[in-house]
């Protein structure tokens, strides 16, 4: 059974969560209000996924995130708030979390995305990737041939998709490879790249001028 931490400042919105949640099957190990003891609670009791907001008192989620992937914790940091601008998203991207979903989703895909991420996919609202790589189209972007060196052609590709926020499965489908051969590549592109994640790789498609208007959604 996947098992889930609840973290949010408002106590109306967890147990909403709860509520979906439980009668899909998926069960709460416990909940807090801040991102201190949301760190405290997810290193004692070690669940699969933590739903985490980010606007809270005192430790935020962002840092609460950084807190608990530094403590080599497995559990996965599934980022469930209000949209608050692409830089957020970047930062909290880049604390290790692995997944961003907007609180006006729906129970279903709330659902889906918590066992997504206990399955080690990176379950990412398509709005938030929308704005995401408009943002990154816009600006003006270092990019970092020399870093990408070692990766094949076909690496690129699967890197560039990981970036516009694609599950495998969707890889899969749009460069026409099984789901295995997409698993390999990740692997090897973690691999090479020195990366820790799936979090880490999209933020390094971003900063290395991979993702574009031809690799976001619509």
């Amino acid at each position: 059974m996947t098992t889930v931490v609840l973290v949010d400042d408002q106590q109306l919105v967890r147990d909403g969560l709860r509520l979906i949640l439980e009668l899909s099957g998926i069960e709460v190990l416990g909940e807090a209000s801040d991102g201190e003891e949301a760190v405290r609670l997810v290193l004692e009791r070690r669940p699969d996924v933590v739903l985490m907001d980010l606007r809270m008192p005192q430790v935020d989620g962002i840092e609460a995130t950084r807190r608990i992937v530094s403590a080599g914790c497995a559990t996965r940091v599934l980022v469930l708030t209000t949209f608050e601008g692409e830089e957020l998203t970047f930062r909290a991207l880049q604390a290790g979390a692995a997944g961003y979903l907007l609180k006006d989703a729906g129970g279903d895909r709330l659902v889906a995305a918590v066992r997504s991420a206990a399955a080690g996919e990176m379950p990412l609202a398509p709005e938030v990737v929308a704005r995401l790589v408009a943002s990154y189209v816009r600006r003006p972007r270092a990019r970092a041939p020399d870093r990408l060196a070692a990766l094949s052609d076909r690496e690129r590709d699967v890197l560039a998709l990981i970036g516009a926020g694609r599950s495998n499965g969707e890889i899969a489908a749009e460069l026409f490879i099984s789901l295995a051969t997409v698993k390999t590549h990740v692997r090897h592109i973690l691999a090479k790249l020195d990366l820790r994640d799936r979090a880490q790789a999209i933020v390094l498609a971003h900063e290395c001028g991979l993702v574009g208007d031809e690799t976001a959604r619509p």
